[in-house]
């Protein structure tokens, strides 16, 4: 019989979400009576915008038409789309054919990693979000766990100590790394020289930053980078992802991309545009085309202006969690918050707690489903994710009863 591929055999336990929704099911078949709100995966709840599902919709009925019918797309996206990626988001730091079109951040992350192979050196945020890590593991890059973290995998802690950026020093030369700001779980945005600091290293020790912008619309501070394309050297050293899936309401329609330039090259010289090129066009027949006519009418003046108030309304339910979190029932167990109001997540601390039972004493005492920091990384212990996504109505209940939360 053919043997299974190794790396699946490396991986512990479930993946972090599936595993989450585990313990969400059992509870609730155990407790019928509980009324559960979820302020734990980073799924988009508010409707999508009307102007921007219309443009599907239309789309849609046209394809039953014979002017209106369309087959498959252009392999690396709708040019007029990545036409219009470049110019809204990076304004003369990326051209149109440096722009992929993709079906969500998640899967591009994953198939990335067929450019690098198996040999390549992995280095991670620390906590980072499990694909970075899982992805490697799946395709050899990184080995099994031995309780503190996978093999060939560099941790790099993003602790309260270090303001969340980490040490870069631990990275070893020919480094795949992969970062993302604002962060996933942390909620850190990095500051512009921080990011400075990264892009100079890159260079200088030969590594590839795969640099995870899915939360840059979350951006309200001006003095913050929302592209890692905004620092001078960033060209010749990394690869952006990017999605419509928070700011549009796009996680189950499924649209991103992809930004590498074509000053980017391998050790031997090789283009790492092209040979991505050649990814898209083999193992990927792109978006949906119906997605595509979405993400067109996103970068639509209108399509803007309903992606920030959607933006704005789970900023709104940061503020009011972030209140409920500085009560005296927490302030007295000592817990801390971490949110600058960047991000659609806070990293909370509960000290001398494992992340797990305090997801179950949540879970138990408030009916409120979070997401254990552990299930990030070993640098997540103690932590507790808190997520933004979720109807008003529903988060201030959630609040309501975290206020009254005995720790």
């Amino acid at each position: 019989m053919i043997k299974r591929n190794t790396g699946f055999t490396h991986l512990t336990a479930g993946y972090l979400f599936p595993e989450v929704a585990r313990r969400r099911r059992e509870y609730a078949k155990n407790h019928p009576e509980a009324s559960i709100i979820s302020l734990g995966v980073g799924n988009t709840t508010e409707p999508l915008p009307k102007f921007i599902a219309k443009a599907m919709a239309d789309y849609a009925i046209g394809l039953s038409t014979a002017e209106g019918y369309s087959g498959y797309g252009d392999d690396c996206g709708n040019a007029e789309l990545r036409r219009k990626i470049a110019e809204t988001f990076y304004n003369g730091m990326a051209d149109a054919d440096e722009i992929f079109v993709a079906d969500g951040a998640k899967c591009d992350i994953a198939r990335l990693q067929t450019l690098f192979g198996s040999k390549v050196q992995i280095a991670v945020q620390d906590p980072a979000y499990p694909v970075y890590v899982d992805g490697s593991v799946i395709v050899g890059a990184a080995g099994k766990n031995n309780g503190k973290g996978y093999k060939g995998v560099t941790y790099m802690p993003c602790t309260p100590e270090n303001n969340f950026f980490p040490d870069l020093s631990v990275v070893k030369k020919n480094s795949l790394i992969y970062f993302c700001s604002p962060n996933n779980p942390t909620g850190c945005a990095s500051t512009r020289e921080e990011l400075v600091r990264l892009v100079d290293f890159a260079n200088k020790n030969g590594c590839i930053i795969i640099f995870d912008a899915a939360y840059r619309e979350f951006i309200r501070d001006d003095n913050l980078p929302k592209t890692i394309f905004e620092i001078a050297g960033a060209r010749t050293c990394a690869i952006e992802i990017n999605s419509f899936s928070k700011p549009a309401g796009f996680t189950g329609v499924r649209l991103g991309w992809s930004v590498v330039p074509k000053d980017l090259k391998f050790a031997d010289g090789t283009s790492v545009n092209a040979d991505w090129t050649r990814v898209q066009t083999t193992l990927f027949n792109c978006a949906s085309n119906i997605a595509q006519a979405g993400g067109l009418a996103c970068l639509e003046p209108e399509g803007l202006s309903a992606m920030k108030e959607v933006i704005d309304y789970y900023l709104e339910n940061v503020r009011l969690i972030h209140k409920t979190l500085e009560g005296e029932n927490f302030k007295k167990a000592g817990v801390q918050i971490y949110s600058t109001g960047n991000s659609p997540y806070l990293w909370v601390k509960f000290p001398g707690m494992k992340s797990w039972d305090v997801f179950d004493l949540i879970l138990d005492k408030c009916n409120v489903v979070t997401t254990p920091g552990s299930g990030f990384g070993p640098a997540g212990e103690s932590f507790i994710r808190f997520s933004s996504f979720g109807h008003h109505a529903d988060v201030e209940e959630a609040c309501r009863r975290l206020a009254n939360l005995s720790l």
